[in-house]
């Protein structure tokens, strides 16, 4: 059995409230009575992009787990490597590919610069395909925008385009276990060609859906948004004969 914690839009903005949240998760994962074999956050892990968030990030994000990220929309690139990833700036794609025990983490970038919404561009869709095509152990994709409409308008209308090349890249590939992704803010769980596609709740706060009364929680600007609830996050966990299942698991005060 293999564990994987999965969360996601922490949206560290220099305030007390976010770090707050963050460290609220990253204590209940260290205090685990068994360990996790990896951490994911999928995206968004600053609110501005700028190099003192991620700077805070990478102190906050501090664990003896192996942590691997990936950039959101609020992301950039270049203080991203710089602050959390300790490399030279970049404007390039964030694609890293990592491996624990069998297990390979692809961590794709596929944020636009400037733009809320996402696609992986050619580089990325050829990465992707050389990572996969090199082991025949299981592996996770991880990046932030999903590449289906979920239900949700507020993120529905800022998913990944160019999604069919995408799906191309899957076919070529029975190796992968499941996409991973945040933006949503909110767990969901459906498929994407043929393979589960799992989104993490949010760090830093709650989407309502359209069919919750409005009257109960406050609008955020910009949207149904719900700073009032508590952060949550994912476990994955990878049964030894292939399965997977997800468990969800809200992290209170």
């Amino acid at each position: 059995m293999f564990v994987t914690a999965h969360l996601s839009d922490n949206h560290l903005d220099g305030g007390e409230r976010a770090d707050e949240r963050t460290e609220r998760v990253m204590r209940y994962l260290g205090g685990l009575v068994t360990p996790v074999d990896a951490i994911l956050v999928t995206g968004d892990i600053a609110d501005h992009g700028t190099l003192e968030e991620y700077r805070r990030a990478a102190e906050l994000f501090k664990t003896d787990v192996p942590l691997f990220t990936c950039p959101g929309n609020h992301d950039k690139r270049g203080p991203f490597r710089e602050g959390l990833l300790g490399q030279a700036p970049d404007d390039a794609p964030v694609n890293v590919a990592h491996t624990v025990g069998d297990v390979t983490f692809v961590m794709a970038d596929s944020s636009i610069p400037g733009k809320p919404d996402g696609q992986f561009d050619d580089e990325t869709l050829a990465w992707l395909d050389r990572v996969l095509a090199d082991g025949d152990g299981p592996a996770f994709i991880a990046f932030h925008h999903p590449p289906v409409a979920l239900g949700l308008p507020l993120v529905d209308a800022m998913r990944q385009t160019g999604e069919e090349k995408l799906a191309e890249v899957l076919a070529r590939h029975p190796r992968v276990v499941a996409l991973l992704c945040g933006h949503v803010h909110a767990a969901a769980s459906t498929t994407f060609a043929g393979v589960p596609l799992r989104s993490a709740p949010s760090v830093g706060s709650s989407i309502l859906f359209p069919w919750e009364e409005n009257g109960l929680r406050g609008w955020g600007e910009g949207g149904p948004v719900d700073y009032d609830l508590p952060p949550s996050l994912l476990f994955h966990v990878l049964h030894d004969d292939g399965r997977l299942t997800t468990h969800q698991r809200v992290v209170p005060n």
